[in-house]
C-alpha cells in the first residue's frame, strides 16, 4: 500500500519510519500507522495484527483530551477530510491514519518517568544516576520517584536512541524551548497518570515528541500509546519487581530472555508472543479510549 499511496499526485514526498508511513502533502502530512513492531530500535518482520489502528486511535483520543495542556498537530482522523485522492483507500486508512500539520521536528524524545524501571533502573544500578542526574535516595526497581523526572534522549532515524541529560538537550536549542517541552511533558505525564490511575493502571513512564510551526510548539507523533509508554496494572504492582505490563515491554522481556544482541536482523517471534502482545495492546486500547476495537 505504501507504494500506491506514494504515487498519488498530492504526495510530494513519502517515507517509511519504524512504524509510521509518512506522506508529505506540502503544509500538511498524512501519517499512517502500520502494524509493524520495533523493539530496541529494530523493526521486526512479523506484524502485530491491528496494532496500527490501536496506536492511532489511542493517539487521536489523547491529542483531543490534552489540547488544553498544549497544542498538537492533529487536523483530522476522518478519511472524508483527507485530499480526495486518498478516499479510494478508505478501508485501509480508516482508523489507522491522521491528517496533521507539518512541523519542524525537535529531534529529542521527551521521556517522563514516574517510577524507576527499564533503562533508568539499569543506569541507576551502575552509576546512581537517572538521565545523568544523581538520585539522592536509595531506590528499588519499580519504586515511585518523589516527583516525576524528565529524562530526554536523542531521536535517531536509524540505530539506537541515546539517553542524555536535560542540560545536554538544552545546549542544542533556545533555553525557552527546552523549558517549554520539559514543562509540557511533565504536565502531560501527570494528566495521563491521574487519568489512568482511576482506571486501575499505573503510567510508569512515557515519551512525547514535539515540533514547531510558525513559532508555536506542538505535541506531535503519538501520545500515551503502548509503543511509547509503560503501563502497569495497579493490582499487580509491587516494589522490587518488574510488574507485568500492557505494552511493548512484553516483547522486550522475551528478547532479553533469549539473549538477542539487539542488532539486526531481528529474530522471529513465536506466535504466542505475537498473540499475547496483541491482547495486551487491545486491553490498554479499551481502557484508554473506552471503546472496543471494531
Amino acid at each position: 500500500m505504501f507504494e500506491k499511496l506514494s504515487k498519488l499526485k498530492c504526495v510530494k514526498q513519502a517515507r517509511q519510519g519504524k512504524v509510521r508511513d509518512i506522506y508529505d502533502l506540502g503544509d500538511r502530512m498524512l501519517l499512517v500507522t502500520s502494524d509493524r513492531i520495533s523493539a530496541f530500535d529494530v523493526v521486526f518482520e512479523q506484524p502485530i495484527k491491528d496494532k496500527g489502528i490501536i496506536l492511532n486511535q489511542i493517539a487521536v483520543s489523547i491529542f483531543k483530551a490534552t489540547s488544553h495542556i498544549v497544542d498538537n498537530h492533529l487536523i483530522s482522523s476522518e478519511v472524508k477530510d483527507y485530499p480526495e485522492e486518498f478516499r479510494e483507500y478508505h478501508d485501509y486508512l480508516e482508523g489507522r491514519s491522521m491528517l496533521v500539520q507539518k512541523t519542524r521536528v525537535i529531534p529529542f524524545e521527551c521521556i517522563v518517568r514516574g517510577y524507576i524501571s527499564g533503562s533508568a533502573y539499569s543506569e541507576y544500578r551502575k552509576t546512581g544516576t537517572v538521565g545523568g542526574k544523581m538520585i539522592p535516595v536509595e531506590m528499588k526497581e519499580s519504586q515511585k520517584f518523589e516527583q516525576p523526572i524528565f529524562t530526554p534522549s536523542t531521536k535517531a532515524e536509524e540505530g539506537h536512541d541515546v539517553n542524555i541529560s536535560y542540560r545536554s538537550m538544552m545546549a542544542h536549542m533556545d533555553e525557552w524551548i527546552a523549558e517549554f517541552i520539559k514543562d509540557k511533558s511533565l504536565q502531560l505525564y501527570q494528566f495521563g497518570h491521574d487519568m489512568l490511575l482511576e482506571k486501575g493502571i499505573i503510567l510508569a513512564d512515557t515519551k512525547f515528541e514535539f515540533g514547531s510551526h510558525q513559532g508555536k510548539i506542538m505535541l506531535i507523533d503519538e501520545a500515551l500509546t503502548p509503543d511509547s509508554s509503560r503501563f502497569w496494572p495497579v493490582d499487580d504492582y509491587e516494589i522490587g519487581i518488574n510488574p507485568p505490563s500492557y505494552d511493548k515491554q512484553f516483547i522486550r522481556n522475551y528478547l532479553q530472555d533469549i539473549g538477542w544482541d539487539k542488532q539486526p536482523p531481528a529474530p522471529q517471534l513465536p506466535e504466542e508472543v505475537i498473540t499475547q502482545t496483541r491482547d495486551k495492546y487491545l486491553q490498554i486500547h479499551k481502557i484508554i479510549t473506552g471503546e472496543t476495537l471494531r
